[in-house]
């Protein structure tokens, strides 16, 4: 159904759900982990993100999610971010989201003029990752934390993600043509050798490894050059905007080496996203100067260093939280979110329907049922420093579980897990024993969004 536009999260989420009490710990490893667990409060509860104020002083938190439709992961990493904004400086919020997308909320949270050309915000499969009363409430404090400080120091809503093609294309193109027509011409010359592949950007990745060549590459790549030798240039007289065309610049480059990657092998196409992530990451940092600090939200298959789970010691992947790890040190503090059982929204097929599902119990033998069978429903397990006893009996590889937008628990086994080894994969791990699923903004289908979001929420 239709939600109205003057309607609060508040007054259309339904109340959590009361808090589940500790059951004893099962002996040996569990017994353990209760031990070293520290125990959270509720998630409006200040406590809760005081809680993480250990890792205020690093340059960049990674925030996880193990699904990308769970209510408790988005309302914790919100309220951990608000704390590190609030009470810590950090002014930059990074997200697992396309460019042109998150620089509309960007606008809007930090009260820049609206771009009239920009579409309406992630109204792709799958809308309700963005479009949920959970991420509204943030991009509503976001608006009401800036509305009274200077614009230099307001924080900003970045997306790292590169599926944008078509939308970053037409965003540099917008921008030269106000700023610089002779340079849009160029452009829209350049550009124009992607421009059958627009919408299905898919089939050029196709075309190019089909017929053994790769005929945008250069075009792309000497329109990001261009951008960068102006980028001096475009900032002292536009700013923000200037930046925002870079980026896209930067996203069109990449993007298209992404669709070629696609058929050359899952593992390349996937490190071509995460460089991108880490790389639009880095220049969002850049951007702000050397004293900026960034929280990033990514599914924990992205947080997560890969060098310790078989994505990359079997598959050859890399991902966001490896590359901060190699350039920021212990500066970056990759924090994992785990669950048992409960409700997520999810698809069962790609451009498919969203639903909510239920979440199978974890599997024996899991990182997850170890967690359960300690008995706390919620709480955050610190693996940076601590009992080197305890690291060392939790580096044994397990099953850890991955939920996407996809979610398949007929095959949950092989559709969902993976081998990690968690203390070397994570600083942190928040566990929440049962969650529920995120209140997508459009009922049940979540295909049918209103044009006033984020706006009118």
């Amino acid at each position: 159904m239709h939600r109205h536009a003057d309607e609060t999260s508040e007054s259309r989420s339904p109340p959590p759900p009361a808090r589940a009490r500790a059951r004893p710990p099962r002996p040996g490893l569990p017994a353990r982990i209760r031990d070293a667990i520290e125990p959270l409060p509720d998630i409006e509860d200040p406590a809760f993100a005081e809680a993480f104020d250990r890792y205020a002083d690093c340059r960049v938190v990674l925030l996880g999610e193990a699904s990308h439709g769970t209510s408790e992961f988005y309302r914790a990493r919100a309220a951990i971010t608000r704390r590190l904004v609030e009470r810590h400086g950090f002014r930059i919020v990074a997200v697992e989201a396309d460019w042109p997308d998150a620089a509309v909320i960007d606008r809007h949270v930090r009260h820049r003029q609206p771009n009239p050309d920009a579409e309406p915000p992630f109204t792709r499969f799958p809308t309700w990752m963005w479009r949920n009363t959970e991420a509204a409430a943030l991009f509503r404090w976001m608006r009401r934390f800036n509305e009274r400080r200077a614009a230099q120091d307001r924080a900003g809503f970045f997306g790292l993600d590169l599926y944008s093609l078509n939308a970053s294309m037409r965003a540099v193109i917008d921008y030269l043509d106000e700023h610089d027509p002779e340079a849009a011409v160029v452009a829209r010359q350049r550009y124009g050798c992607l421009t059958p592949w627009a919408k299905d950007p898919a089939h050029y990745g196709l075309a190019a490894i089909t017929y053994g060549y790769a005929r945008c590459e250069a075009p792309v790549l000497a329109m990001l050059r261009d951008m960068l030798e102006k980028r001096v240039q475009f900032a002292l007289r536009d700013g923000a905007d200037g930046f925002e065309a870079e980026q896209n610049a930067r996203l069109v480059a990449n993007a298209e080496h992404y669709y070629r990657a696609m058929y050359r092998g899952a593992a390349e196409s996937w490190n071509v996203r995460d460089r991108h992530m880490a790389e639009t990451l880095v220049q969002v940092l850049r951007a702000h100067g050397e004293s900026a600090r960034a929280v990033v939200w990514a599914h924990n298959s992205h947080i997560g260093d890969a060098r310790f789970t078989d994505m990359g010691r079997q598959r050859g992947e890399l991902n966001l939280g490896q590359l901060c790890r190699e350039r920021f040190g212990r500066d970056a503090a990759l924090i994992g979110f785990g669950t048992h059982t409960g409700t997520v929204a999810a698809a069962s097929d790609w451009d498919g329907s969203m639903r909510v599902m239920q979440v199978r119990p974890s599997m024996d033998g899991s990182v997850e049922r170890l967690l359960h069978d300690a008995g706390e429903p919620c709480g955050v397990l610190h693996l940076r420093g601590g009992d080197e006893s305890l690291r060392s009996e939790l580096a044994t590889e397990r099953l850890e579980r991955f939920i996407g937008v996809i979610y398949r628990p007929e095959t949950e086994r092989w559709s969902h897990y993976s081998e990690v080894s968690l203390p070397a994969q994570f600083d942190a791990y928040v566990w929440f024993d049962e969650t529920r699923a995120v209140e997508a903004m459009d009922g049940p289908r979540s295909d049918d969004v209103p044009e006033t979001y984020p706006f009118g929420v």
